[in-house]
């Protein structure tokens, strides 16, 4: 009679609980912060490792950022404010490059537990420069901000990153940031939000309605007949009321579901909260090498695999779209190029396939004669011909003056920013402002000559609908 092996039972080690976890991070705390000295100057960042990740990203009270990539499974939230700078105007990113080499130049890192996820900043602008002072619940026009205390994961890892500015008694510190701690770890670890039933939204406002759209892009067509411009992105803003709040923490769990390959980007000012789920990345910066979207050309997506792939064809042999993609990669080539050592573009362009709609798509990729930083690079890139025009002083002059609204941080940029001024930039698309019931959505298309303005306002519909989808479930 032959015998089968006993089964070894698995060992199943229980993942400890949110009060364990507390009382851990606590712990490690006080005996990581000796590490800061009393008399220390400048700038530090202490990061813990966290034993398990987290399984919530909440939204609490006070300022508040997120940066999350799912198919990447990265994400960085940043809670309160450890250091601010604000600026505005032509030379808003001057300003603040001025102010993160002041900071870089005394940032300490400490990383007892070797997690390799230190210090991190915000940085974000406008679509353009602007010297006046921000309205009540309005973004500055250009920011630049160490959180007090942020989350960081990457994979199944992750830790949280303690920062101030110094001189500060440690125990001083300890107490502020256990305080913290005790509000942050047991939301962390609260189950995911329950499902609700799709919320039903009202189309309050269109600017412009699609009236005053056609007009507009008759307007450019002249403009780019007369050769004053070859390419021009017209903008749309389209305001919703929903039939109960908007809930941060149940659109924030949506978004990465619902578009996998784009970035979310939270910000909340006062209380409003500026969301985005975008799929094009300004740039990339690390060391000398540089990595940029050239993102223009766009269809519509198909239920049907075959409709589907018969659009995607479209979209690749498109005259009118490939001429708009070429145009924002010449003017990516023009930007780096005083700069660059290399510039590799492929000969051809991908399609970047989001749930809605696709994209002709080609990653740049520079190296630079020497290392730069964020800012430099920031400024010669943005605004692109994908969400401003071409050339760029004509087509952001004639846009100042025919945009029906104020598109503030829409078509902006936001990022993180590392203490070596490095880091990662992404073009604000598919926006939502929220406040309470209300979101104002944005979206945008470019014109260029062959452009037909009901086809136009229907690709404005549909990267519409990625903000609007998630919203009816929040």
């Amino acid at each position: 009679m032959n015998r089968q092996p006993a089964r070894v039972p698995t060992q199943v080690i229980p993942m400890p609980a949110p009060p364990a976890i507390l009382d851990q991070m606590k712990g490690r705390l006080r005996a990581s912060a000796r590490a800061i000295g009393a008399e220390a100057e400048g700038f530090v960042s202490l990061a813990l490792d966290l034993p398990r990740p987290p399984t919530a990203t909440p939204a609490l009270d006070g300022p508040q950022f997120q940066f999350l990539q799912g198919h990447r499974e990265e994400q960085r939230i940043g809670y309160g404010t450890a250091a601010e700078w604000r600026a505005g105007g032509p030379d808003r990113l001057s300003t603040l490059r001025a102010h993160a080499q002041k900071l870089a130049a005394s940032w300490r890192q400490l990383d007892s537990d070797a997690t390799g996820l230190g210090g991190f900043a915000l940085l974000g602008f406008a679509a353009r420069p602007d010297d006046r002072a921000p309205t009540p619940g309005e973004l500055p026009n250009a920011l630049l901000r160490v959180p007090e205390i942020a989350l960081r994961t990457l994979g199944d890892h992750a830790a949280l990153v303690f920062s101030a500015r110094l001189p500060a008694d440690p125990a001083d510190l300890v107490g502020r940031w256990s305080a913290l701690l005790d509000r942050l770890i047991p939301a962390l670890f609260q189950p995911p939000p329950t499902p609700l039933g799709p919320a039903h939204l009202r189309r309050c406002l269109d600017t412009p309605n699609a009236t005053g759209w056609q007009r507009l892009l008759r307007t450019a067509l002249d403009r780019i007949a007369a050769k004053e411009l070859q390419k021009v992105v017209l903008a749309r803003r389209l305001r919703l009321e929903g039939s109960r709040s908007f809930d941060l923490t149940r659109l924030l769990a949506a978004l990465p579901t619902l578009f996998p390959s784009c970035q979310i980007v939270s910000i909340r000012h006062g209380t409003r909260s500026f969301v985005a789920a975008t799929p094009e990345r300004l740039l990339s910066l690390r060391g000398n090498r540089v990595e940029v979207d050239a993102l223009a050309g766009t269809i519509r997506r198909a239920v049907e695999a075959e409709r589907d792939g018969a659009l995607n064809q479209t979209l690749r042999g498109c005259a009118k779209n490939r001429h708009e993609h070429r145009l924002v990669i010449q003017a990516i080539r023009d930007a780096l190029g005083p700069c660059a050592a290399s510039i590799d573009v492929p000969a051809e362009p991908d399609v970047m396939q989001l749930s809605n709609v696709q994209h002709l798509w080609t990653r740049i990729v520079a190296t630079l004669h020497q290392p730069t930083d964020l800012f430099s690079l920031a400024e010669r890139l943005h605004p692109t011909p994908a969400t401003n025009g071409q050339p760029r002083r004509e087509a952001s002059a004639w846009l100042s003056l025919s945009d029906p609204f104020e598109r503030g941080w829409y078509t902006g940029a936001a990022g993180t920013l590392e203490p070596d001024l490095s880091g990662d930039l992404w073009v604000l698309l598919r926006c939502a402002d929220i406040h309470e019931r209300t979101a104002d959505l944005y979206a945008g298309a470019g014109i260029v000559a062959g452009s037909d303005p009901t086809q136009e306002w229907w690709e404005t519909e549909h990267k519409l609908a990625a903000m609007l989808s998630a919203l009816r479930f929040a």
